[in-house]
């Protein structure tokens, strides 16, 4: 009963009734290098054992069998002990009262490991208890760091200093807290199976801007040199607080640009490069380039740069405008209206920066300047003047493109003022002229002897001619030298049409003193140029070696010409063909004349 009694308020186990071997020693135990460190030990021996030589006991380093001659730590029955535990080792317990408990000063890191205690109680009553306290010697004291740091979150760190030296107490500071934002300092103390450890916690909410600080604990005993320190680099987890890209820039169309993101966030992001909704690029990484080459107009626009690190996302957008020359204009094609129609010129085009863009009408300007992608021409009723080429010019500051169209304006014939009737020599010449499109076709009706006359009519000299849009037709009345003076007035009618409409107008026959003027004036003229001829000629007969002095020379003028203000004559002299023309001041039409 007195065993069982003694065995309780030790928590040593028993088996049935009767006490068996067994010792307590603190499974864990710590101490600071150069201090000493107090093992305790409690052990119990069967029952029937009547120790006759007393008790005595041994400790051991390292493993509990005898046989293979462990370091021997202490042992009562002898000073011979390991070098290592010389002058080190003291027991303090009373081995007669079960109390086994060592002491070891002046402690290294060489003397960490396990000890093991061996009972001696005489003859074969030896027994090694398997038990084994573990000694762990350390040279920095112990900081209680949690696995994650998250930033903005409550944080406690705590250092622990062994207090198992009965001689020395420790004290715990913590150093460079002085940029943290209102620490807080609580000290505990911890005495557990007979052994104690001493802490201190730190309380404070760290920021991004801690991350990677350094915090120290320093354990120091009073009235010693003893000092130790342990720092720690802080870890803070923070969400992306900052994404740093390119500003937003201008590139020329088929250049190269480097966009660069660089996030800030612990730890480390995922970092994407975004065009719109497309992804283009991502890496794990705190910077990440993107690079584009032969840069289009298609890669102008937003791109964004997102940071994902887990605990949290944040991104920065730039936009990227590619500058480009205009692209060739798109206008409307061709076409063909009639006279007195409306309409809309568009003109449509691409550039960078937006192009100004002109209307012109057979390079003339025309309409406004828009400084725009499109420009609309608007031309009301539409009149003949308004054929012709029209062209869009697109132009910016990196160049300049342009597209053309034409407009053919159809319209009725319109009747000319040069038609007229005219006296001639070889009796009356009539012109009429119209301008109409498509040409318009023109015939002469006669009136008094109920004629029409026209391009398939061979009875009269008929004749036309078309230049562009102009229409010119040409008769000739009466037949060769029949005489018109005092003759009946010449009743002569001009129709000109074409498929948007006809039109018929009197001539006018000229007056015949203008005519005769004309006739005066050229004939005077052209028999003056023509004795001018002969005379020359005549000279250069009488020069030329070749031509004798009394051959005869003629001078033959087959036939002169008055065209559109100029006369001309054919002139024969010595079988030498000479043509000479000289202009003649007159208002009246064309007309054949031969002397």
């Amino acid at each position: 009963m007195w065993c069982l009694e003694l065995l309780l308020p030790l928590l040593l186990i028993i088996n049935d009734a009767s006490c068996q071997w067994n010792v307590w020693v603190p499974r864990d135990i710590s101490a600071m290098t150069n201090s000493c460190v107090v093992i305790p030990c409690t052990f119990m021996y069967p029952s029937g054992i009547r120790p006759y030589r007393g008790v005595h006991g041994i400790w051991y380093f390292g493993q509990p069998y005898p046989q293979l001659f462990p370091p021997v730590v202490f042992k009562t029955r002898t000073d011979i002990v390991h070098e290592s535990y010389k002058g080190r080792t003291k027991l303090l317990g009373d081995l007669h009262q079960r109390n086994c408990t060592l002491l070891i000063n002046n402690i290294g890191a060489e003397h960490s490991g396990r000890y093991y205690f061996r009972a001696d109680l005489g003859g074969a009553n030896m027994y090694t208890f398997p038990d084994f306290s573990e000694l762990k010697v350390l040279d920095q004291p112990n900081i209680d760091v949690p696995e994650e740091i998250v930033s903005d979150e409550s944080l406690e760190l705590t250092c622990y200093a062994p207090d198992n030296c009965p001689d020395m107490t420790p004290e715990i500071q913590w150093m460079y807290t002085d940029y943290l934002p209102d620490p807080e300092f609580s000290s505990d103390y911890l005495e557990e199976s007979n052994t104690a450890v001493l802490s201190s916690t730190l309380t404070f909410t760290p920021r991004p801007m801690h991350n990677g600080q350094l915090l120290g604990c320093r354990v120091y005993y009073p009235n010693t040199t003893l000092v130790y320190e342990r720092l720690i680099s802080l870890d803070i987890k923070y969400a992306p607080r900052a994404v740093w890209v390119n500003v937003s820039s201008e590139v020329m169309e088929g250049s190269s640009v480097m966009l660069h993101c660089e996030v800030d966030s612990n730890p480390p992001p995922k970092i994407f490069w975004m065009f719109g909704d497309q992804e283009l690029l991502w890496d794990t990484a705190s910077n990440i380039s993107l690079a584009l080459d032969d840069v289009t107009p298609a890669q102008e626009g937003i791109y964004t740069c997102v940071g994902d690190n887990g605990y949290g996302i944040m991104n920065t957008s730039l936009y990227l405008a590619v500058k480009y020359p205009p692209r060739e204009p798109v206008v409307n094609d061709s076409m063909t209206v009639q006279e007195g129609t409306s309409l809309a010129l568009h003109c449509s085009t691409q550039g960078s920066p937006a192009p100004t863009l002109t209307w012109l009408k057979d390079g003339e300007l025309v309409g406004t300047i828009t400084a725009d992608e499109l420009s609309v021409l608007e031309i009301l009723e539409i009149t003949p003047q308004g054929d012709g080429q029209y062209r869009c010019l697109a132009e910016n500051e990196h160049g300049r493109a342009s597209s053309s169209l034409n407009i053919t304006v159809e319209y009725a014939p319109v009747f000319l003022e040069e038609s007229k009737c005219t006296v001639v020599r070889e009796g009356v010449q009539c012109v009429c002229m119209a301008t109409g499109n498509p040409e318009p076709t023109i015939e002469f009706y006669l009136p008094d002897l109920n004629v029409t006359i026209n391009e398939t009519d061979g009875r009269y000299n008929f004749y036309t001619h078309t230049d562009g849009h102009t229409s010119t037709g040409m008769i000739k009345l009466r037949e060769k030298g029949e005489r018109i003076d005092n003759g009946p007035a010449v009743n002569v009618h001009c129709s000109m049409f074409n498929m948007y409409g006809r039109e018929s107008v009197h001539l006018e026959l000229q007056q015949e003193k203008k005519y005769m003027m004309a006739v005066i004036v050229g004939t005077i003229g052209g028999v003056a140029v023509i004795a001018f001829i002969i005379a020359a000629v005549r000279y250069v007969g009488h020069n030329n070696k070749n031509v004798q002095a009394s051959e005869r020379v003629s001078v033959i003028t087959s036939g002169c010409l008055l065209l559109s203000g100029r006369l001309c004559c054919s002139l024969s002299y010595a079988a030498i063909l000479t043509k000479v023309c000289i202009f003649i001041v007159t208002s009246s039409p064309p007309f054949f004349f031969r002397k």
